[in-house]
């Protein structure tokens, strides 16, 4: 297992979702965000069913942020209730998750690696 996690949050609206990824990876609590649109949710809010559009944020950040991630994406975020989970990653290319660390400021499990520079993939 690994310190690295991938996070899910839902948004209404592309452009929502491309400011909110700039301010997440800006601020080191993400290392990259893909933005997946056209999506369709149904869900129940308020006693009623609802089918909405949305786009689909797949955040990939660390365990060491993960707190501070929730936290700001709900400022962020311009939805009552927003949609925010994280799942485990079991393994992965090593560069790659040195890399998350690295852009997310905090030490990677496997090499140690910490930097607060800007990291490029």
């Amino acid at each position: 297992m690994t310190d690295i996690r991938i996070a899910y949050s839902t948004i209404d609206d592309p452009s929502k979702a491309r400011r909110i990824a700039r301010r997440l990876v800006e601020e080191r609590l993400a290392a990259c965000v893909n933005i997946i649109p056209n999506l369709t949710s149904v869900y129940k809010w308020k006693g009623q069913v609802e089918t909405e559009a949305e786009c689909l944020m797949i955040i990939k950040t660390a365990q060491g942020s993960l707190s501070r991630l929730c936290e700001r994406l709900a400022q962020l975020h311009p939805y009552d209730v927003p949609e925010f989970v994280a799942f485990s990653i079991e393994s992965g290319h090593q560069p790659y998750l040195d890399w998350v660390a690295k852009n997310c400021g905090v030490r990677s499990q496997e090499s140690g690696v910490r930097s607060q520079e800007e990291g490029d993939r």
